[in-house]
């Protein structure tokens, strides 16, 4: 599996740019975006551009959509995205606990390698996720969700840390190691005793020393595997139990560094 560099500020500026002004133009009837060339061409004609090539043409149309848009400067894009960034860092951001399971596993999840998430709130867990610095493939089986997620990724500046695969993880096949898991009990809902087993042992093998797996057992009522169930696939590694108000709990287990 192949790992991504992280994007410089620049480089999400752009695609942010892009996007908007790509954006403006699909809203456009075809007769309004005949107008706005037009306006282009006049532009550049006043402005004594005698070689108006289609390019130079093109470029004068996003620079008028701009203006329309007030698409702020890199510069003032930078500090508001920065001053956003830490906020977005924080779990009820996203809608989730304030003392969320998931933040004590994120010292051992944030590296190059991915982190698998799949269940229910996958959006909200993937986006706190990668706002702190994971790389993310969410599993989510419906088109429509795995959408939402990506929109809601490239709204916040985390598009390029969250891809999705519109499947579940019983058809998951690894590809390169791992830094982590994350579901809850709706990942393995419908799966047999050794269906269970055999997704756990192939994500066990996938997962690089001293990576976590973080299992919500116990989520609004609805169980799928029991602790012992849980301890007993993974023996050898370091388990934690957590648990939170109500009767919600997570099993929180730690891949030994060989």
């Amino acid at each position: 599996m192949l790992t991504r560099a992280p994007r410089s500020l620049r480089a999400e500026y752009d695609e942010y740019v892009q996007r908007e002004i790509e954006d403006y133009k699909y809203s456009l009837t075809n007769g309004a975006l005949f107008s706005l060339a037009d306006d282009a061409a006049r532009t550049l004609h006043e402005s004594d551009q005698v070689m108006m090539g289609e390019l130079l043409l093109a470029d004068e149309v996003d620079r008028i959509i701009r203006k329309r848009l007030r698409i702020p400067s890199y510069e003032t894009w930078r500090k508001r995205r920065l001053r956003n960034a830490s906020a977005m860092q924080k779990p009820e951001h996203w809608g989730l606990r304030p003392d969320t399971p998931l933040a004590r596993a994120i010292p051992a999840v944030r590296s190059a390698l991915p982190v698998l998430v799949s269940g229910a709130r996958v959006e909200g867990t993937a986006l706190y996720l990668a706002a702190n610095g994971c790389e993310i493939t969410a599993f989510e089986p419906e088109q429509e969700v795995a959408d939402r997620l990506l929109d809601s990724a490239r709204e916040a500046g985390l598009g390029a840390r969250v891809r999705t695969e519109v499947s579940d993880l019983v058809r998951w096949e690894p590809d390169g190691p791992i830094a982590a898991v994350v579901c809850t009990p709706a990942a393995f809902q419908g799966l047999s005793t050794e269906e269970r087993r055999r997704v756990i042992e192939l994500l066990q093998a996938a997962t690089a020393d001293g990576g976590v797996h973080l299992v919500e057992t116990i989520v609004a009522g609805q169980m799928v595997m029991d602790e012992e169930e849980l301890r007993s696939r993974y023996d050898g590694w370091q388990i934690q139990i957590v648990r939170e108000p109500g009767e919600t709990q997570a099993f929180l287990a730690r891949k030994a560094v060989a």
